[in-house]
């Protein structure tokens, strides 16, 4: 897995989203291209922004114990799993501004550096630390390039 921490895996995790063009198809799944790069973001948009709403009392609890380990874990997301509805993008989106999001968010994660994360609130997981928010950056992201063939 790679570390979005480290100036060189962050490189090669962007030259992979540059392989991207708007007519990439994915080997497995519903999304279009554009709409995993707005599905990717999401992750990016609960940490960095109040656009999301966080989940409280029991919901918070069910999603720490039976989600956590699933996103934070070492094991590989599966093909065609499910997803939160926060997650979910339905509509088109445009291909190059998605593209630039996220690359910015994974160049202002490195920027940032681990010790910033370390222990830092997640939106549902509370306090994780910068391994795991490492891990949750890092599979969501590889998972999604391999689904489109990058």
């Amino acid at each position: 897995m790679r570390n979005l921490f480290n100036a060189n895996d962050v490189k090669e995790t962007i030259d992979r989203i540059q392989m991207l063009s708007p007519e990439t198809k994915a080997l497995w799944g519903k999304m279009s291209v554009d709409q995993m790069l707005a599905h990717c973001c999401v992750a990016y948009d609960m940490t960095f922004t109040n656009q999301y709403k966080k989940p409280s009392g029991l919901k918070k609890i069910l999603i720490k114990w039976f989600a956590k380990n699933a996103v934070v874990g070492p094991k590989p997301y599966p093909k065609n799993g499910r997803t939160a509805p926060e997650f979910v993008i339905s509509n088109a989106r445009n291909f190059e501004a998605e593209k630039k999001k996220l690359i910015d968010y994974i160049q202002q994660v490195q920027a940032l550096g681990s010790e910033h994360f370390e222990q830092k609130e997640s939106h549902s997981f509370g306090p994780l630390s910068s391994k795991e928010w490492n891990v949750l950056f890092s599979k969501h992201l590889d998972h999604h390039l391999t689904q489109f063939g990058v």
